[in-house]
């Protein structure tokens, strides 16, 4: 059924008490307004300042009624005709115990062997209602849909001849491609925030174009992240700037289009996400960004750290919460780094099983999630995962990040010198990679920025000497940790495909 038929139906069926929880209160009473043309009842709202007033005609009436919530309900139980009551920001005045009784008496009114009066529909609108419980059994919460697609691009149209009013007739220049883009990236707002993110990047410049989508992925996560849980990745890298992983590479690009794409193609499902598993310090956190950066959406990170809470319940509210959040920004890639510290087996009696329950309500969502969501997980420990991570199908792919070979190291030779606004031609690239033999792209890096120093108080420019040098002083984590390192590395044999 539509969104109009559902309230019409929860209309007839008399049912006492609604729950609408909004900000847009003007779509409510044009909602019920519309309701009213295919079931007949008289229409009123209240609220604190206005009182109540009588709002099914083209103009509102006041009542005698004085504005206090106890004379409300008293004038509501005392009126003789079938009515809609649509109160707004009412529920904080039922902390009052004469108040929730006054309440109780109207919505009980179908009690057997009573008569308390005229089957009225009372409507508690508000951003967020919060009910006794004895009054939120009784009570039920119905739910505006969101905007579709039709809409939305109606809202931004509406914006645009709003622009073009307030600066003297000025068309807004649009590109009909990033438009339609556009309103995409804006599914899963209300009307009042696809209103207004579309006035910003509007009036920003009088024009809509594709250099509008990164800030708007930047705008609705903002809006959206309101727990803070999620952290947006604003540097992402691209895939040009990580050296290696040939093989992931290829898959990210095989699969942008189905990602992509409104609807994937007969047998084909759209991919869903991939665990990067690999030694520390091999650039898995760089791979998830370059994900990103290779299906061209923005890219979400989750820290598992911030989720956990004291009290009973919370954790698994608030992974809940930034999940929904995330499925809110798709297109977009979100990233769990280091999973294996918030999901880490254990018997369940050290946190009182709060691991198990974020780890089966986690699973729960991977299987069942219908968004463009793209999950990538990193994990350097894999001992530490529990099984039900790792059995086929929870990710499509399982890559494992293995320490670079020469090319690979010789690649993330230059990479690291250009990126410091050095000429890698005019070092021995070859011989660099050969004397880096099991160090990772980290500590490469680090060897980089000690020869600059050293080179620096030498006051000399850098040079190979310099940096082999550094490497001769430098005890790779492959040297430090090589029984674990061997390990990690024997388990993926056979079990992972290998990024590169």
């Amino acid at each position: 059924m539509s969104e109009l038929q559902d309230l019409v139906a929860l209309i007839r069926a008399n049912t006492p008490l609604i729950v609408i929880e909004t900000r847009d209160e003007a779509r409510v009473v044009e909602l019920f307004r519309q309701a009213l043309m295919q079931v007949w009842r008289a229409l009123y709202s209240w609220s604190i300042t206005e009182g109540l007033r009588r709002i099914d005609f083209d103009r509102a009436e006041a009542t005698d009624v004085a504005p206090d919530a106890s004379a409300t309900l008293a004038a509501i139980r005392a009126a003789e005709q079938r009515g809609i009551y649509l109160l707004f920001d009412f529920h904080p005045y039922l902390g009052y115990a004469s108040t929730q009784r006054q309440l109780r008496d109207i919505v009980q009114r179908h009690d057997a062997g009573t008569d308390k009066g005229m089957p009225h529909v009372l409507v508690l609108v508000g951003h967020e209602v919060r009910l006794p419980p004895e009054l939120d059994l009784l009570a039920v919460r119905y739910t505006p849909r969101l905007p579709d697609a039709a809409a939305r691009l109606k809202i931004v149209r509406e914006e645009a001849e709003a622009y073009a009013r307030e600066h003297g007739g000025r068309r807004v220049e649009a590109d009909g491609a990033a438009v339609q883009e556009i309103v995409r990236n804006l599914r899963g707002l209300d009307p009042v925030d696809v209103r207004r993110i579309a006035r910003q990047l509007i009036y920003n410049d009088g024009a809509l174009g594709a250099n509008d989508l990164p800030e708007l992925a930047r705008l609705k996560f903002e809006l959206l992240n309101r727990s803070g849980h999620l952290h947006f990745e604003f540097d992402s890298a691209r895939m040009e700037d990580v050296a290696g992983a040939r093989r992931l590479k290829r898959w990210i690009d095989q699969r942008r289009s189905v990602f992509l794409g409104a609807e994937a193609p007969a047998g084909l499902d759209p991919p869903r996400g991939m665990l990067l598993l690999g030694v520390q310090g091999c650039g898995k956190s760089m791979l998830a960004k370059a994900v990103a950066a290779g299906f061209g959406v923005p890219l979400v990170r989750l820290d598992f750290g911030t989720l956990y809470d004291k009290f009973h319940g919370e954790t698994e509210k608030n992974l809940r919460t930034a999940l929904a959040s995330a499925e809110q920004l798709e297109p977009c890639v979100l990233w769990i780094d280091e999973i294996e510290k918030g999901l880490a087996a254990d018997s369940g009696n050290s946190d009182g099983g709060v691991s198990r329950r974020v780890l089966g309500y986690l699973l729960t969502w991977m299987a069942e999630r219908r968004s463009r969501v793209f999950l990538v997980a990193t994990a350097n420990q894999i001992d530490a995962l529990p099984a039900e991570l790792l059995r086929k199908g929870r990710f499509d792919e399982i890559f494992f990040i293995d320490l670079p070979d020469a090319e690979t190291r010789a690649q993330l030779f230059a990479l690291h010198l250009r990126k410091r606004g050095l000429d890698p031609e005019a070092f021995d690239l070859g011989g660099l990679a050969t004397a880096s033999d099991g160090f990772s792209g980290a500590e490469i890096e680090q060897a980089i920025v000690a020869a600059l120093f050293s080179a620096h108080a030498a006051q000399a420019a850098l040079s190979d000497f310099l940096l082999r040098a550094e490497l001769r002083q430098t005890r790779p984590l492959s040297v430090l940790m090589a029984e674990q390192v061997s390990a990690l590395r024997e388990w993926a044999r056979g079990r992972t495909v290998a990024a590169d």
